[in-house]
């Protein structure tokens, strides 16, 4: 592994409980009693109202009849459920919210506690980006309600301050930032990590890798963050692939879980997503316009093609990852190891059987400048290592991809 500097670094951890495990489930009333609650609140999608137990398991471990229950999540968040959701979270007087699901259930739950403390429209709270300026997130200081997951997928959104939404007008990305909507505790039943398909927890998990790998390239990496991101790592070579081959396997979900876990501690420490905020944005731009592309599908196609693209601005971070994945050859300089890297990159989503090109998920040609445009005006470009100067570089990385 290639020497890290001790940079300074600053690690800002909060409070949160992990259960994880065979009917860790059963924890979730001595949660809610932790925290004072006597009105929770339970938001899910149909696919786990209608096709899993899991919403007979709340109610049992709860011990009673939870005061409400939203269960019109939608892939990708959009607008109008999260408004939806609220309302009637407001109507059952809800003082705390359990979400039930991967990360869509994740985001939307947390986006309704902001809108019942905030009010108004999302828009109202969301990132603005004025033009040749930076992004500029309001603060929301109202306080928030508490929550707790119950998640089904390896997500990253778990224990992330921000909530991205869908314009259902635009369909452009509504990101809201509050770290008071993080959550009090997280479970990681086994069972309930079992309901999900094994492509849906693969791509969960896709995404995570991009993440992983998007980090450990960081320019300022510190050794806190990088001691989290190689177990990271490790979690996810080792279990990821056998989730195709075995879909039974409680074990390896739990894992690819942690592996979430302390990817997200080791943005807490510093490591971000600028060494390739090209690919996140580009991700979210290509999953938005297209719902059928899933989350880890985009990250599987485009990070590769955004590592190509930084390669110059960022040899020696990408040459890390591998020296972390074991494919530097011997006597291999930083640029050499960098296209080695992505390549094994590449390798490893096609193994566990992630798209590799956007063909592959129905985008045409026509459709790139639109993509490209869209993703201008996200967050994650203006932290890419590689200053972005036109639309038209975004393009070209799209056409590569195709």
């Amino acid at each position: 592994m290639s020497e890290i500097t001790v940079n300074p670094f600053r690690h800002a951890a909060y409070a949160v409980r992990v259960h994880a495990g065979d009917n860790a489930i059963s924890n979730l009333r001595r949660e809610v009693d932790r925290l004072g609650a006597r009105r929770p609140f339970v938001v899910c999608g149909q696919s786990v109202a209608k096709r899993t137990n899991l919403l007979e398991r709340v109610h049992e471990a709860l011990g009673r009849e939870p005061a409400g229950v939203f269960d019109s999540v939608q892939t990708g968040s959009p607008e109008t459920a999260v408004l939806e959701g609220a309302r009637m979270a407001r109507e059952a007087d809800a003082d705390l919210i359990i979400a039930v699901g991967g990360g869509s259930a994740v985001v939307t739950a947390r986006a309704i506690i902001i809108m019942l403390a905030e009010g108004g429209v999302p828009q109202d709270h969301s990132t603005k980006y004025p033009p040749g300026q930076p992004p500029i997130s309001p603060r929301l200081m109202k306080p928030k309600l508490p929550n707790i997951l119950v998640i089904t997928t390896p997500t990253t959104a778990a224990t992330r301050a921000g909530t991205a939404i869908i314009d259902d007008e635009t369909r452009h990305r509504l990101e809201m930032f509050d770290p008071k909507t993080r959550p009090a505790a997280v479970i990681w039943d086994t069972e309930a990590l079992l309901t999900a398909p094994a492509d849906l927890c693969i791509s969960a998990s896709g995404s995570l890798f991009s993440g992983v790998i998007s980090a450990l390239q960081a320019p300022t990496l510190n050794t806190m963050a990088t001691a989290d991101l190689l177990a990271a790592l490790g979690l996810l070579v080792e279990n990821l692939p056998g989730v195709r081959k075995n879909p039974a396997d409680g074990n390896a979900r739990v894992n690819l879980c942690a592996a979430s876990f302390v990817y997200n501690r080791a943005w807490d420490t510093g490591a971000g997503g600028s060494a390739l905020g090209i690919v996140s944005a580009l991700a979210h731009s290509l999953d938005t316009r297209y719902p059928e592309c899933s989350h880890g599908a985009a990250y599987s196609i485009l990070t590769a093609p955004g590592m190509e693209f930084n390669r110059p601005y960022n040899p020696t971070g990408q040459a890390r990852v591998a020296d972390a994945l074991g494919v530097r050859e011997p006597g291999a300089d930083d640029p050499e190891a960098a296209e080695a890297a992505a390549n094994a990159v590449l390798g490893f989503f096609e193994a566990v059987g992630l798209p590799s090109a956007l063909r592959d998920v129905g985008v045409t040609k026509d459709s790139i400048p639109l993509l490209a445009e869209d993703a201008m005006t996200d967050f994650g470009l203006h932290r890419n290592v590689r200053p972005i100067a036109a639309v038209e570089e975004l393009e070209e990385v799209l056409r590569t991809a195709w």
